[in-house]
């Protein structure tokens, strides 16, 4: 551990602890007030990077980074920076993936270590920004932009909201995890920062994106909602203030209604056929002839083909014990993607102590995995273990099946 380092935070963090009034005035104000202050405290917050000034004549602010540490640790409602750079966050992380192999194939074990804790920061720290962009989202529609006053305010909050997820969304579209779970290979410290850790993240911030869309745009049709009703009680308001002897005209005294009143709904039934209607008798006898008719002849009795009671022992049997296996097939599925990790199907069988035959199992398992959709066959890496035909070229004989996440 670097000394000097560990000594400079503490000092760093020490001056924060010291002047946290000063600094939270700054963050709520904006800018500080160098006259209310003394000048060495000030020099000092500037000289370790908590404060600076912008130009020349402009007055001291807080630093991005520490008012960004602020924003996130209150969760304040008026942050609304969403971080969408998610493209330069996996080019960092691919770059220490490749990095760690590396160290790890020269046998470097010490810049394996530093390597590693390097790339795990880098994707705690990806998935936690994915998180806290869709929180100030949620933050943000959940107060229906309360931090603005008027109608035409929150329309534009909302517009900006919608283009930062559509942002957010293109971003989304780098994560390539076949492309990651190459990278990562056998490497099982790797597949489950690249492969498990990432993909949880991505889905649940696809899934919650989603929902932030939806509700931004019922949002939006409530605000225009009320900015058309706005509008028109305005409008009524200067034509009151114009003309304050108008008085409304009793419309149910005219005979031409205007259409904005005439909303009635029409009174004619659906069309039926009338059949007391002479003229139309040829028609309708025309439409009857053209029905066909059908003539079913008595079927004669034929007691080889009478009902026979079945016997549904052994099927019954047979069912549940197929129902049985199917579910051991989707525990075994399970618990790889719960775990993470490599498990063979013979490994499982007697880790368990299944009552099926093991050339059974594990026709089974590769039935199972056959059977998923395509989509979800992608998320599995399916790997066989056998051994050729001793006798028969061309014949393969598996022997067992290892199942993975990819």
């Amino acid at each position: 551990m670097n000394q000097n380092l560990h000594q400079a935070g503490i000092k760093f963090l020490n001056a924060l602890s010291r002047h946290g009034d000063l600094i939270m005035q700054v963050y709520l104000q904006g800018t500080l007030d160098e006259s209310q202050h003394s000048p060495k405290v000030v020099q000092s917050l500037v000289q370790m990077g908590v404060l600076w000034r912008p130009e020349d004549n402009a007055k001291l602010r807080l630093k991005t980074a520490l008012r960004q540490l602020l924003e996130g640790s209150l969760q304040d409602e008026r942050n609304r920076q969403v971080d969408a750079n998610i493209g330069g966050a996996l080019a960092s992380i691919k770059t220490l993936a490749q990095h760690y192999k590396e160290a790890m194939h020269y046998g470097r074990y010490g810049e394996t270590d530093a390597h590693l804790s390097d790339l795990t920061e880098h994707v705690y720290g990806l998935t936690e920004s994915l998180s806290n962009s869709v929180r100030t989202l949620f933050s943000r529609i959940n107060n229906e932009f309360g931090y603005v006053a008027s109608i035409d305010a929150k329309i534009r909050e909302n517009e900006l909201a919608q283009s930062q997820v559509s942002e957010l969304l293109n971003q989304l579209e780098l994560f390539h995890f076949d492309e990651l779970s190459e990278l990562a290979g056998s490497h099982r410290e790797l597949r489950h920062l690249l492969v498990v850790t990432l993909q949880q993240s991505f889905s649940k911030v696809t899934q919650e994106l989603s929902i932030v869309q939806a509700r931004l745009l019922a949002l939006l049709g409530r605000f225009r909602e009320f900015k058309g009703r706005t509008r028109l009680l305005n409008g009524f308001v200067l034509h009151m203030e114009q003309k304050p002897d108008f008085t409304p005209t009793n419309y149910t005294q005219l005979s031409q209604v205007p259409m904005l009143f005439n909303q009635a709904k029409g009174i004619l039934k659906p069309a039926a056929v009338d059949v007391n209607r002479v003229e139309h008798e040829q028609d309708l006898q025309l439409l009857v002839g053209k029905l066909k008719a059908l003539h079913r002849a008595d079927a004669q009795e034929q007691p080889e083909r009478k009902a026979k009671p079945i016997e549904v022992e052994e099927q019954s049997a047979l069912e549940m014990e197929e129902s049985g296996l199917r579910d051991a097939v989707e525990a075994y599925f399970c618990r790889v993607i719960d775990t993470g990790e490599r498990l063979t199907a013979l490994d499982y069988y007697a880790m368990h102590e299944l009552p099926y035959d093991p050339e059974v199992w594990i026709y089974q398992v590769i039935g199972g995995y056959q059977g998923l959709p395509e989509e979800e066959q992608a998320y599995f890496a399916i790997d066989t273990t056998g051994s050729p035909h001793p006798v028969y070229n061309g014949n393969y004989i598996i022997q067992d099946v290892e199942l993975g996440l990819r």
